[in-house]
């Protein structure tokens, strides 16, 4: 498999454009860059077992992000989905929309 560069960062919103949590939009909280996942938040849900810890006295059945594909998630822009790109601006490499050409932060 080729290598991908991943354009998206912690902290942007996205939308899930397949899968189960198609249409959904979330966070993201963490990329793994090595597997090309992220997980995002309220998206691809699942229900794990847990042991009485000092965090939780209880146990039981926990609901948790797992992680979803890069592929399967689009940068989200005034409420739409965007594809995103990279350029370079006074000598810095910048991440920009592709359908308002403005800069993303």
């Amino acid at each position: 498999m080729g290598k991908i560069k991943i354009k998206l960062k912690k902290g942007d919103l996205v939308r899930v454009i397949s899968g189960d949590d198609k249409g959904k939009e979330g966070k993201i909280l963490k990329i793994d860059t090595k597997k090309y996942r992220a997980i995002v938040e309220g998206i691809n849900l699942v229900t794990k077992s847990e042991k009485p810890n000092a965090k939780n006295t209880k146990g039981g059945l926990v609901k948790k992000e797992a992680p979803i594909h890069i592929s399967n998630l689009m940068y989200v822009e005034d409420g739409k989905t965007v594809r995103i790109g990279r350029r370079e601006e006074n000598g810095k490499l910048v991440r920009y929309s592709k359908k308002s050409n403005k800069v993303l932060d």
